[in-house]
């Protein structure tokens, strides 16, 4: 599903954020990225939904190769990656059902399909009852499963999630990560980056450490460590 081949990243300021970089990830897996801050953690996420673009290197999203993928293509790639960030980027304006519809509506999906998938991810992650309320009337957890509910509503085949638990209470994150789960068990591929040491070590899965730019370790069932 994510390949990067000899990924570097080089950016204006002299920083290397990404020093020969190789992984792999298959379909339907879950993967944690953890480091220290500056390690590069957050290029190597943002690389991966072409927010940034390595200086060097190949990175392919279900065969797309992003290295090379023009900028007006860039919308078409983003139909097949959801993204979560930790700031939740909902519109204030629109209400809860309004925010998850507009991702299908940006791409000219039917009136008919864009009420049956919001529906659906809506009970998904909770918040039928909360469909007409505003951002500003929610909870910083129901914020984030309306950033959920978007970044699946359009049925991607990977989630990139960048600390979507960073502002969170514990009992709030530990929810998020449930519907993660959830949406892992239905055959999504996720990759998250966190910090969050008990959660990856409670909810195992792959783990991928980068430190200065270079992945240092790569572990199924991984547990939350790096040298400091």
């Amino acid at each position: 599903m994510i390949v990067m081949k000899d990924v570097y990243k080089k950016y204006p300021n002299g920083v290397v954020a990404a020093n020969g970089i190789n992984v792999e990830i298959n379909r339907g897996e879950f993967v944690y990225v953890v480091g220290p801050s500056g390690a590069g953690k957050s290029t190597f996420i943002k690389m991966m939904y072409r927010e940034e673009s390595p200086t060097k290197g190949d990175i392919l999203i279900n065969g797309i190769n992003l290295a090379t993928l023009r900028n007006k293509r860039v919308p078409l790639l983003r139909r097949q990656i959801g993204v979560v960030f930790q700031d939740f980027k909902l519109l204030p304006k629109l209400n809860v059902y309004e925010n998850v519809a507009f991702a299908l509506e940006v791409i000219e999906e039917s009136p008919k399909v864009i009420r049956k998938r919001v529906n659906e991810v809506l009970a998904l992650v909770g918040l039928t009852q909360k469909a007409r309320m505003f951002p500003n009337e929610l909870s910083g957890g129901e914020q984030q499963r309306v950033s959920i509910a978007r970044s699946i509503v359009n049925v991607p085949k990977v989630v990139i999630a960048d600390e979507p638990t960073g502002n969170l209470d514990p009992d709030t994150s530990w929810e998020i990560m449930k519907i993660f789960e959830q949406i892992n068990a239905l055959g999504t591929t996720i990759v998250m980056a966190t910090h969050n040491k008990e959660i990856v070590n409670t909810m195992r899965h792959r783990v991928i450490v980068v430190e200065g730019g270079m992945i240092t370790r790569d572990e199924d069932e991984g547990v939350y460590g790096y040298e400091s």
